[in-house]
C-alpha cells in the first residue's frame, strides 16, 4: 500500500508587529521615507498610574533631498501627532543632531516616550 505524505499547509504568521516596529514605521514616514533608523533602544517606564516605554532612535538621511527631509523631521517630530495603536506618545525630542557637508549627511537622535492606553 502507498500512501502520500501529508504536507502541513503553510503556518499563518502572526502580526509580530508591536509598538517599537509601528514606531519604526511613524518614523519613517514622518522622514518622507528619506531617513532609516541606524539605531533603536528601549528602556521600559513606570509610574503609579503609567507604564510604557522610552525610545531613542538615531535616524540617518544621506544626500541632499534626504538631508533636507531631515530637517523637516527635525522640526515636526516635536509636535507631531502619532497614531500607535494602543499607545500614547507623552513625549517626542530631538536629543542631538550631526551633520556632514560632503558627502551630505544628518543624524538625528531623538527620545520617545510611549505610554500604554487604557
Amino acid at each position: 500500500m502507498h500512501t502520500d505524505p501529508i504536507t502541513p499547509p503553510p503556518a499563518r504568521r502572526r502580526n509580530l508587529r508591536g509598538p517599537r516596529e509601528r514606531l519604526a514605521e511613524a518614523l519613517i514616514n514622518l522622514s518622507d521615507g528619506k531617513g532609516r533608523i541606524d539605531s533603536h533602544s528601549e528602556k521600559s517606564w513606570a509610574s503609579i498610574t503609567f507604564a510604557g516605554a522610552r525610545h531613542r532612535i538615531r535616524m540617518v538621511f544621506e544626500g541632499d533631498d534626504a538631508v533636507e527631509a531631515g530637517e523637516c523631521f527635525i522640526v515636526f517630530l516635536p509636535e507631531h501627532e502619532f497614531t500607535i495603536r494602543g499607545q500614547l506618545v507623552a513625549d517626542a525630542a530631538i536629543t542631538q543632531v550631526d551633520s556632514s557637508a560632503s558627502p551630505p549627511k544628518l543624524t538625528v537622535t531623538c527620545e520617545i516616550l510611549l505610554l500604554e492606553e487604557g
